[in-house]
């Protein structure tokens, strides 16, 4: 597998020690802990379900997106006959709602059971009224949230914080994961912590944008996960064991009540040692390391950008941005646990720069003091400034400012960031949105290309119901899995049916992947819906000397050619692009040996295009046959469970696109520039 483009034509930008670089840090990792994980590619809801179906006893949940995947997949271990790693056969429950599902998860857990739920949004707020008993009652549940906007002006099923907001008074710990990697590990550490100190805890990630993007993980190994949380009958208490009885959820009047609740707080004073010790033991054992909060290059900054959630990595890479070309002294402020409060650690954190900026996925106009997380920092500083609540004394308060970023998935890009910091720098709004045209919105000055040297990107434009997302993901799973390179897949999904646009992202990398933002810079635009050239600019961020591979059922490449509108042309004359097509859909359709796959395996032909205009086949050093059991094993998780001769058929979409795909010369697209 050697066809194709060059390195540099596609624009693949080699990283200092090329692709041994990630395969020797793997090593070293291996060498000093016992524990660094199992190399793979999964997205968020994959990663914690690997955690779940091997540690806990049962799952009662109702499906809502977007944790329906996690919900979906303990299912299926359930229905496959899959065991817990103390060899009890997992059980699953769907009642009627959310809220019944939360009081399945109290009852399992009264009994003495380890149990978990998965849910969302209005899930979570209709659950509100039982989440109060099971903190109550003492039952360490661990929920798995996929954070979603609430609806309010309308429907959306993106990603959002004001669900978990919501419900930040009923008593349960809350851990934020930024990425795949993160939920996984901050569920059984979220696990461990909430039995040790018989407090329930929310494991929460961002819906889409971390419950569906595929990403290279280590996944925590069985041993480890044995090890780490134990025995579920050495660890949990069975609060209806008839031989031992006692009295739950009782009626407490003037004389009884207030001692009861204030009592609770013996055991919620233990959550925070709970946590640093599950914490520091994490890192012991993987090499991972996780704490309260997480301050990158904050030592000396002047201004410090704060939220949690997947857009925080984005920070990281907009911080080194900011100071390594801009000589802008930046920092940024990662909040891992948002209950128990890590006041204390945030202060230290903040308490010496000029200004910092909170970022919440959440927008509550009442309050005119600021979001949740806006309001809980401010009281911090104020404890702070009196000594109050173990804090340390200081004599000064930054500057505050506030702002709304990515409600409902919106997308937040390293230039919405740098208007963050300017806006601090100018001293500007107290409260802002970004990210949005409106009177409240930074205005963005720039927005550079902060991809990793030696990434390369791939953006999609396709429909609905092509099996485009689906392509993508086995994309990432090849690029991560065979070729041993970093990964993140994300769909755009809509809340729309199937037949409308669609659009995916793809980035492979030497380095771990920070940006959680649409990919406006681009190797490869792929047209799967050649449409897109007529109502829009599907081109735009594409670098110099990129590619396009396009769908046409043309043979002639003059008459692809002359089908692509003429400002297109320009355009690729300009970037010195290359420009690729098949007919994916005749090729589906011959392949294909069940008539509702026809339109799925369009999207799979684009797997052969990417093998041979990517140099990542020839550089692994594997032989094609090699390669092809790869791209099969890949095909096999999406598509096994459909059996062997589905899966052959995508292997032949494989191999015809390899074989079918054609260039439109360059002397033909230079013609008439």
């Amino acid at each position: 597998m050697t066809e194709g483009l060059s390195t540099a034509e596609v624009q693949v930008r080699e990283a200092p020690g090329g692709y041994e670089a990630p395969i020797a840090s793997e090593q070293r990792l291996e060498r000093k802990f016992q524990y660094p994980g199992i190399p793979t590619t999964c997205d968020g809801a994959e990663a914690v379900v690997h955690v779940e179906i091997n540690v806990t006893q049962a799952s009662g949940a109702f499906p809502i997106t977007s944790s329906t995947t996690m919900g979906g997949g303990y299912n299926a271990a359930v229905m496959n006959g899959h065991k817990n790693l103390w060899g009890d056969p997992l059980i699953f429950v769907e009642p009627e709602s959310e809220h019944s599902a939360a009081t399945f998860c109290e009852g399992f857990a009264a009994a003495g059971g380890r149990v978990t739920n998965f849910t969302s949004g209005q899930g979570l707020v209709l659950m509100k009224e039982v989440l109060y008993t099971i903190a109550g009652k003492r039952l360490p549940v661990v929920m798995n949230i996929g954070a979603r906007a609430l609806t309010s002006q309308s429907l959306n099923v993106h990603a959002g914080h004001d669900d978990l907001m919501s419900v930040a008074d009923c008593g349960w710990g809350m851990l934020f994961g930024r990425n795949a990697q993160e939920a996984a590990d901050l569920c059984l550490i979220a696990r461990r912590a909430a039995e040790a100190s018989f407090t329930p805890f929310f494991n929460v990630q961002d819906g889409f944008l971390t419950t569906h993007t595929v990403e290279k993980v280590r996944l925590p190994e069985l041993e480890f996960m044995k090890e780490f949380v134990g025995k579920p009958e050495e660890k949990l208490l069975n609060l209806m064991d008839p031989a031992n009885p006692m009295m739950s959820g009782v009626v407490q009047n003037q004389d009884s009540y207030m001692k009861g609740k204030i009592a609770q707080r013996w055991y919620y004073d233990r959550v925070a040692p709970a946590l640093e010790e599950a914490f520091q033991l994490f890192y012991e054992k993987t090499g991972r390391r996780y704490d309260f909060v997480e301050p990158y290059r904050c030592e000396d900054a002047e201004y410090i950008l704060v939220g949690m959630g997947c857009y925080m990595e984005t920070c990281q890479a907009t911080v080194d941005y900011l100071r390594d070309k801009k000589g802008i002294p930046v920092g940024c402020l990662s909040i891992c646990c948002f209950r128990p409060f890590p006041a204390r650690q945030i202060v230290e954190a903040l308490k010496h720069c000029t200004a910092f900026s909170v970022l919440e996925r959440m927008d509550d106009p009442l309050s005119t003091t600021g979001n949740h997380l806006t309001r809980e920092i401010k009281a911090a500083f104020c404890d702070a400034m009196t000594g109050q609540n173990g804090q340390e004394r200081i004599d000064r308060i930054p500057r505050v400012y506030s702002g709304s970023a990515g409600l409902g998935s919106r997308d937040v890009r390293p230039g919405d960031l740098i208007a963050v910091v300017e806006n601090m720098m100018e001293d500007g709004q107290d409260y802002f949105c970004i990210g949005i045209d409106h009177p409240l919105a930074l205005k963005v000055k720039e927005d550079p290309d902060l991809r990793e040297p030696g990434s390369f990107s791939m953006r999609g434009h396709s429909v609905g119901g092509f099996g485009s997302v689906t392509t993508n993901k086995v994309i990432a799973t090849i690029a991560g899995d065979v070729f041993g390179m970093d990964v993140q897949a994300y769909p755009k999904y809509g809340s729309e049916k199937k037949g409308l646009p669609t659009t995916y992202y793809l980035t492979i990398s030497n380095k771990h992947i920070r940006l959680h933002s649409e990919l406006e810079w681009v190797d490869l635009v792929v047209l799967n819906d050649t449409t897109a050239l007529y109502s829009g600019n599907p081109l735009v961020g594409l670098v110099d000397g990129g590619a396009i591979v396009m769908q046409s059922s043309f043979t002639d490449p003059k008459d692809v050619w002359e089908r692509i509108p003429a400002h297109h042309r320009r355009f690729i004359r300009q970037k010195q692009a290359r420009v690729y097509y098949a007919d994916m859909v005749q090729i589906a359709r011959e392949v294909a040996s069940e008539a509702d796959l026809q339109m799925r395996m369009q999207g799979i032909v684009l797997l052969g295009a990417f093998l041979k205009l990517t140099p990542y086949a020839q550089r692994s050093g594997m032989t094609e046959e090699q390669v092809y059991a790869g791209v099969e094993k890949a095909l096999r998780k999406y598509f096994g469970k459909r059996g062997d001769r589905v899966v052959q058929d995508n292997m032949a979409c494989v191999k015809r696109g390899y074989q079918e795909l054609r260039e439109v010369p360059q002397e033909l697209i230079q013609q008439g520039a």
